[in-house]
């Protein structure tokens, strides 16, 4: 692998980094009284020192990156931000030990929403503003961003590809007048816009309604209230995070589709979006009915507004509460772990393990079911009327049983730890999920500060594994597993 050009691409995503932090150090000077503007500027200028070193000694070439190279390209940025992102938490200090600046790097920039803050409402602005800024810029993911920015068309496509699931790729209309890049910006962008002027016009103050549009649209999570939305007891922001929630959870490139054809209804054409949103309207109606039969609700609207929210928000991974589901009915709480599990579609900002691949699961599942019956029989596996090849259905067999296997290899950690088995189990879901809450000790209205140190770089690995989909950490590993050799 070249090296050189490896550390010289990471060093770009720096600096792309370092402007992030320049614009958070801009808004802390801004605003009266807050004390984070320099912590920021700090960080800014290591940042950017550290990103321009490579640029400045190693010398540009025209080098195609291999697949090596990409992933390694790929995984490294990620750990790089996640490093350097931490430096303004640190300097701050506070809560911020080192494990817990880390930890809240890494639970932004893999748009987890997971937070070790006890207070979050006593952060200066500036520091708001970037931990927010991490989640937005993974939500997109760091080197998507980069390469639609940075990056010559030679190598765009290698590192797209690798951060980028095959599953997600596919599953975008081929289009040559706009590139996937350009078209999961575009969205990305406007659903964020049009999100921050939505909570303005409810009520909400500007770097309120921008810093939880941004939240929600990258289905991170991050609040700047301690008590996340409830905080604002506004039915009108809720219903505007909902649908901002739910289509951020949606595949980009069905949503370019729907917004160049000027038709919501062809969302509805896709397979996976019926899928996904038919699923997420049978959980709103089965915990609504719960809650309401067992949940000491009275009110049909109220129980409605709060399922919908609540199963929207885990369902995206978003993680974001407006009630306690800690102390909903135990079948309202069984809803609400299965969407922790299957969540979003490919192609968008949602974790876990997806929709696309659970349906191809299931028709594979059925496709093995009708050959044992008539073995002579020719059954292909379609997906929005395209034949989807045995590879393609393997490798969601294959990454569906790794997943199951790290929340167990997890969980067992946790207990050995010392975790009840509710807060255990649902915590590893959690951290590989990138979906922030769960329930027992760590629920919606709870966080991870109580941890234990081990068990909080043991999250921080496993947030990192979940946001890059498990196999390019494994392809890094075995990479270096065979350079060393």
């Amino acid at each position: 692998m070249n090296w050189r050009i490896i550390t010289r691409y990471i060093g770009s995503t720096l600096l792309l980094l370092s402007s992030l932090m320049a614009i958070s150090s801009i808004i802390a000077y801004c605003t009266p009284g807050d004390n984070s503007g320099m912590i920021l500027a700090y960080s800014t200028l290591l940042t950017a020192a550290t990103g321009i070193f490579p640029l400045l000694f190693v010398r540009r070439g025209s080098h195609k990156l291999n697949f090596k190279e990409g992933n390694t390209i790929v995984v490294g940025a990620w750990v790089a931000a996640c490093l350097f992102g931490m430096l303004p938490f640190l300097l701050y200090g506070d809560e911020f030990s080192t494990v817990n600046a880390l930890f809240e790097s890494v639970s932004g920039f893999t748009t987890t929403g997971a937070s070790i803050l006890t207070d979050v409402e006593s952060l200066p602005r500036g520091l708001q503003f970037w931990r927010i800024s991490t989640a937005w810029v993974g939500g997109i993911g760091i080197i998507t961003l980069f390469s639609m920015i940075m990056i010559g068309n030679l190598n765009k496509s290698t590192l797209s590809g690798a951060e980028i699931s095959e599953i997600a790729r596919r599953s975008f209309s081929v289009e040559k007048k706009t590139s996937l890049t350009q078209r999961m910006l575009l969205i990305y962008v406007s659903l964020t816009a049009t999100t921050l002027f939505a909570l303005k016009l409810t009520g909400m103050e500007w770097f309120d309604s921008l810093t939880n549009a941004m939240s929600a649209c990258s289905t991170c999570g991050f609040c700047i209230k301690n008590t996340s939305i409830a905080f604002y007891a506004n039915p009108a922001a809720e219903i505007v995070l909902t649908i901002a929630m739910t289509l951020s959870a949606l595949n980009f490139g069905i949503l370019f589709l729907a917004f160049v054809r000027k038709s919501p209804f062809y969302i509805w054409k896709s397979e996976t979006a019926r899928v996904f949103l038919t699923l997420i309207a049978m959980a709103v109606v089965g915990v609504t009915v719960n809650l309401l039969l067992i949940g000491n609700y009275e009110s049909v609207w109220t129980a409605f507004r709060d399922a919908a929210f609540q199963v929207a928000s885990l369902s995206t991974t978003t993680g974001f509460a407006t009630q306690d589901t800690t102390l909903w009915p135990r079948f309202s709480i069984a809803i609400l772990l299965l969407c922790s599990f299957f969540c979003g579609c490919t192609g968008s900002t949602s974790g876990g393990i997806k929709i696309d691949r659970a349906i191809l699961a299931f028709k594979g599942i059925s496709r093995r079911t009708s050959l044992a019956v008539s073995p002579h029989m020719v059954k292909n596996i379609r997906i929005d009327n395209r034949i989807r090849p045995d590879s393609t259905v393997n490798d969601a067999f294959i990454y569906i049983f790794c997943y199951l296997l790290i929340v167990i290899v997890f969980a067992a950690v946790n207990f050995a730890a010392g975790l009840d088995f509710t807060t255990g189990v649902t915590a590893s879901v959690a951290f590989i999920g990138n979906v922030g809450p769960g329930f027992g000790d760590v629920g919606s209205m709870s966080n991870y500060s109580e941890f234990p140190v081990f068990l909080k770089y043991t999250g921080i690995v496993e947030m990192i594994i979940g946001r890059l989909e498990i196999f390019p950490v494994l392809y890094v590993f075995k990479s270096m597993r065979s350079y060393i050799r």
